[in-house]
């Protein structure tokens, strides 16, 4: 049996935010490991960076893991901010159900909707 070579595409000392990029991959059909998720207690005796939760996938996933780990965590390419056109409260792009009033985002929506909204 061939052995698959693993690489880490992502490490941070939030063990939170390790898991969520985790989540993501797996979400999106990829085999990956979490590393080093107690390993914290041991920095000072071991390298800071070495001590961090890590993210690996199989070196062939390398690339595909990186574009998704970088949509995932740039809020730039995120979907804009909109108005509820139920209640006109505010909300992030993130969301597509008002938090106030439950309504749905219009289908198709990308930015403002709704009463108050910028022409």
């Amino acid at each position: 049996m061939e052995q698959v070579a693993w690489v880490r595409v992502f490490s941070h000392g939030n063990a939170m935010l390790a898991s969520h990029v985790r989540n993501v991959l797996a979400a999106a059909g990829m085999p990956c490991e979490l590393r080093n998720m107690t390993l914290g207690g041991a920095t000072g005796e071991l390298p800071p960076l070495e001590c961090e939760p890590q993210v690996w996938v199989a070196a062939h996933n390398q690339q595909r893991a990186e574009a998704l780990i970088q949509s995932a965590l740039d809020p730039a390419q995120g979907v804009p901010d909109w108005v509820c056109a139920g209640c006109g409260e505010h909300l992030d792009g993130a969301f597509d159900t008002c938090w106030n009033c439950a309504r749905p985002r219009p289908a198709g929506a990308l930015g403002d909707c709704g009463p108050g909204a910028a022409s």
